[in-house]
């Protein structure tokens, strides 16, 4: 969890990224990424928040410490900016707001999933586990279902609806700063990223991340083609200035650009590895999977933990989907599952 210079960006320290802005590092629980980024922007006499961080007691109690190094407490947060509706973003927003009525603006992509998750029919994680019986992994789910057995239900309270729904334009803050509100969907239908061109800075949440590549196709309301959005969403971001990125997860990195053209890399290779498995007789998104090799050690899917399998299989998912939008393989329903086969 080091970067290029060697320093651990996950450290518990606060971080100056640029005039006005600092970076501050919160720890997750259970999660191999073990830290979130959150960005503590001045704001005239307070702060504009972008993301919170997990609503657990550590990660309170470090945005705490860090907010006092900067004289300032959680009084003095005027509003939180989420990126998107992701547990390690948006529930510590939530649980501030209670104290200290602090406003949580979200983008209004995130509606449908909040809505879902608002759902008292629907149980824990039952869209994203219908969505992997289609990819013909039942087998993963029954194992999951197991597990959850005894466990509490979900705690839709964490999930409340923010003030406001952010749209793309302009945002202009009390200190003169003008962040651009760009809808970046992919990682999720609803992730927004914040651009300060006069700074030549992005905050760009879960959608450009400087080490690892953002999990496509697993969320509560999935897009008809989670991967061909994203990939439209980085090329759109491509297009703009080149700036600084300040990515949720990792650390800060000097050129969006160059990332974005790594990401771009990355995905045209594994589009051709999975229309590889295809051609060499896998006919589901599960068969696929076990076939390509996750993560930077080149695991197998059978190595990965069930959350890592589950997010390994919907993006195999959300790469056939692509495939067949791009006219290069076919899919059929058969039964409950999605097959697919190459083009006559």
């Amino acid at each position: 969890m080091t970067d290029a210079g060697g320093a651990d960006w996950t450290a518990p320290e606060v971080e100056l990224v640029a005039p006005g802005v600092h970076r501050i590092p919160l720890p997750l629980p259970n999660d191999g990424l073990r830290a979130v980024n959150v960005y503590a922007v001045e704001d005239g006499d307070g702060l504009v928040l972008i993301d919170s961080g997990w609503a657990i007691p550590e990660a309170r109690r470090r945005l705490d410490d860090a907010l006092g190094s900067l004289g300032c407490s959680l009084a003095d947060i005027d509003r939180f900016l989420i990126t998107h509706a992701h547990r390690d973003h948006f529930t510590q927003a939530i649980t501030v707001r209670r104290e200290w009525q602090t406003k949580v603006s979200l983008g209004a992509g995130e509606r449908p999933s909040l809505e879902t998750l608002h759902d008292p029919d629907r149980g824990r994680l039952e869209p994203q586990l219908n969505q992997l019986l289609r990819y013909g992994a039942r087998r993963l789910v029954e194992e999951i279902h197991a597990g959850m057995e005894g466990h509490p239900p979900l705690d839709r309270s964490e999930w409340e609806y923010p003030d406001d729904w952010l749209e793309e334009g302009e945002l202009s803050l009390a200190s003169g700063r003008r962040l651009s509100i760009i809808e970046t969907p992919g990682h999720t239908r609803g992730h927004v990223v914040f651009h300060d061109e006069s700074a030549a800075l992005l905050f760009a949440g879960d959608h450009v991340l400087p080490t690892i590549t953002p999990s496509i196709g697993f969320e509560p309301v999935l897009s008809p083609n989670p991967l061909g959005d994203f990939l439209g969403s980085l090329a759109r971001v491509r297009q703009m200035p080149d700036a600084r990125l300040l990515p949720a997860h990792g650390p800060v990195a000097p050129s969006v650009h160059a990332r974005i053209d790594e990401l771009i890399a990355h995905h045209g290779q594994r589009l051709d590895e999975t229309m590889a498995a295809v051609a060499g007789g896998a006919t589901t998104a599960f068969e696929v999977a076990g076939q390509l090799r996750w993560t930077r050690r080149g695991r197998t899917l059978d190595e990965l933990d069930q959350f890592n399998q589950m997010l390994a299989i919907s993006e195999t998912g959300a790469h056939l989907t692509l495939l067949v939008a791009q006219h290069r393989i076919e899919v059929v329903l058969d039964g409950e599952v999605y097959r697919y086969s190459e083009t006559d």
